[in-house]
């Protein structure tokens, strides 16, 4: 369980709420940067044996690119409008365009569209201005004498963000709704759900049969048993580590990618 100092850290640098609730062994890991991603936004990543996948967010395209170099081996434009997951099962890849609210199927070597499903769990996310990234400049201060920029209206409805693919089922994340999705692509039905630990749950990956979520307002990674949805275990990242957003599991390594264009590693036991 959470020593005393472990949990005041976790109150300071995260919403009451979150601390209080998720008690569970926690630990904190080294961080190393792999390489500069190719586009500029990246938000989805999966291991295959193949290369890293990555989904970008600011481009979408997807790139296919080498664990040492981060050289692209394939790169190809998608129907992704701001996608941020992307998953491959053994055939075509799975991308979640986030603005659109759809999960696109399409082909792995051309990016071709084969299907286009709804989001499960659309909605407007809870949060307002979200934690940011360690890496991001500064904003610009505003000009002397400018008037105050007004409060953000209508806040636009987005969808899923992490995808992975197990023994023919969609495992979804998704922050509006702050739960993780089981779902039968063929029927597109969901069968089973469970909630995030925060309201910005991003990339998803398999660790055996346990599903980690990370969560880039927490600068956290979840482990979830997945028959029940329990939290079993947390990795906090520190307030200088880059910002997750999608994540992947290879070899050991915990892959992640900060949306200013930086992919990360860190040795996961």
């Amino acid at each position: 369980m959470l020593s005393r100092r472990s949990f005041l850290a976790l109150a300071v640098s995260s919403p009451a709420w979150a601390a209080a609730k998720i008690d569970v062994p926690t630990r904190s890991v080294q961080v190393a940067r792999a390489f500069k991603s190719p586009g500029p936004k990246p938000n989805g990543l999966q291991a295959t044996a193949e290369g890293l996948w990555i989904l970008d967010q600011g481009d979408n395209r997807v790139y296919l690119v080498d664990y040492k170099s981060g050289k692209t081996q394939r790169a190809f434009d998608t129907d992704s409008k701001a996608g941020s997951g992307i998953t491959f099962d053994g055939e075509a890849l799975w991308l979640a365009s986030t603005y659109s609210r759809e999960i696109i199927h399409c082909d792995a070597k051309t990016g071709k569209t084969i299907a286009k499903f709804a989001s499960p769990g659309s909605g407007v996310v809870a949060w307002g201005e979200g934690r940011h990234s360690p890496l991001a400049p500064p904003p610009k201060p505003a000009p002397a004498g400018s008037a105050p920029k007004k409060a953000a209206g209508h806040r636009q409805a987005t969808g899923a963000h992490g995808l992975e693919w197990r023994a023919g089922k969609l495992w979804i994340s998704n922050p509006p709704s702050q739960t993780i999705y089981r779902m039968d692509p063929k029927a597109w039905k969901i069968e089973f759900q469970f909630p995030t630990a925060g309201d910005r749950p991003h990339g998803i990956a398999w660790e055996g049969e346990y599903l980690w979520c990370t969560d880039s307002n927490l600068n956290a990674f979840f482990k979830h048993d997945t028959k029940t949805g329990k939290i079993l275990e947390r990795i906090q990242l520190a307030d200088s580590d880059p910002l997750p957003h999608g994540m992947t599991i290879h070899n050991g390594y915990m892959w992640y990618c900060d949306d200013v264009g930086v992919v990360c590693k860190f040795k996961l036991r």
